[in-house]
């Protein structure tokens, strides 16, 4: 078997448990007394993260994803969601929280990741939120410029 079928069968499996995952999320936040529409950002967040992002490249288990907030929020999220906005970001940061404290609270990742993940989005939220507003200025045509490279 190539690396290519090994990635897909990888992804195929990650894909099964995380739609587990994402019904025992819902039903995690449907007890915290959220709004339905509330509960559905989140999901809906969370899904595009595990499903999307962190099987974009690699064959990346949500237990495992939460130390790559960084690149998703503060790049790929900008370049490759077409709806990335700050408001999206802020959301997105939110459910990603709430997704890791629920992984947490399962026992699926340690409090040292999920402090990683915190810390992380308090510290760098600025910093993507910056970098979203340089991304969407018109009078930048450097790249370099937007993803701080000059």
């Amino acid at each position: 078997m190539d690396s290519y079928e090994q990635y897909e069968q990888d992804c195929e499996r990650i894909r099964k448990d995380n739609e587990t995952l994402l019904v025992e999320f819902e039903k995690w936040l449907t007890e915290k007394d959220l709004t339905q529409k509330t509960i559905d950002k989140h999901v809906y967040n969370v899904e595009f993260y595990i499903n999307k992002f962190l099987l974009y490249e690699e064959a990346i288990d949500a237990a495992d994803g939460s130390g790559e907030i960084g690149y998703f929020l503060g790049y790929w999220f900008i370049k490759k969601a077409m709806w990335s906005s700050k408001a999206s970001i802020k959301s997105n940061a939110a459910s990603l929280k709430k997704f890791y404290q629920f992984m947490l609270e399962k026992g699926n990742v340690t409090k040292e990741a999920y402090d990683y993940l915190n810390e992380r989005i308090k510290e760098e939220m600025q910093e993507w939120l910056d970098t979203i507003d340089r991304y969407d200025d018109p009078e930048i045509e450097d790249m370099g410029e937007v993803w701080g490279f000059k």
